[in-house]
């Protein structure tokens, strides 16, 4: 499962704000893939593990292109419509931590990894795809790596990444339903930011 969520990296890989918004999903996977693989390979602070750069390059490249709230709601399942709305505030906020701090050193992995981009047939007023891309890894077989993206407004954003047919946000969902069960949606708020917690003063050992 550890290297299965290695590739989450992928999904920092996408959608800078100086493309246009009108650019077809695919095309922008595409254009921005390439380029932040270029800065990964070429940084070699990156590759080392600074943890400042890491985070500041999935901040700007990154965080604005992701529906989070749509992302939590898809974790929790039914679960959602019973929290509030300042719940709900909180739970996206602490599940886009979790998301950035967990899987954002994985950037520094990429080095001889080729993406293979998948045809896309865009349908005239379709406003939600799925864009499919493969990792080919030298010694390894390819792994799937597909982007759920849905059109908000002349934006696209991705609200879930399926790795090897097993989505992202969907996987969280057994976890997070035990936990609303045994403590409520307060302690499932409460063991977010408690892990966010112990991954921050582990950076900081």
């Amino acid at each position: 499962m550890k290297s299965l969520f290695s590739l989450f990296a992928g999904i920092f890989l996408l959608l800078s704000p100086a493309i246009a918004q009108e650019t077809a999903p695919d095309a922008l996977v595409r254009k921005v893939t390439d380029e932040v693989l270029s800065v990964v390979r070429q940084d070699k602070d990156i590759q080392n593990g600074n943890s400042r750069k890491i985070i500041e390059l999935v901040d700007t490249k990154v965080l604005p292109h992701f529906n989070f709230q749509r992302m939590t709601a898809l974790a929790m399942g039914r679960d959602w419509n019973r929290a509030t709305p300042e719940q709900k505030q909180r739970l996206t906020e602490e599940f886009r931590t979790l998301l950035v701090r967990t899987y954002s050193n994985s950037l520094t992995s990429y080095r001889n990894q080729t993406i293979v981009y998948k045809p896309l047939r865009l349908q005239a007023g379709e406003t939600d795809v799925l864009v499919r891309t493969e990792i080919l890894q030298p010694g390894s077989k390819p792994v799937p790596l597909d982007y759920a993206l849905r059109k908000e407004g002349e934006a696209w954003k991705v609200y879930d990444v399926i790795v090897a047919g097993i989505s992202l946000v969907t996987n969280y969902r057994d976890t997070f339903t035990q936990e609303v069960r045994a403590n409520g949606v307060d302690g499932l708020v409460k063991m977010l930011a408690d892990r966010n917690k112990q991954l921050e003063a582990g950076k900081k050992q």
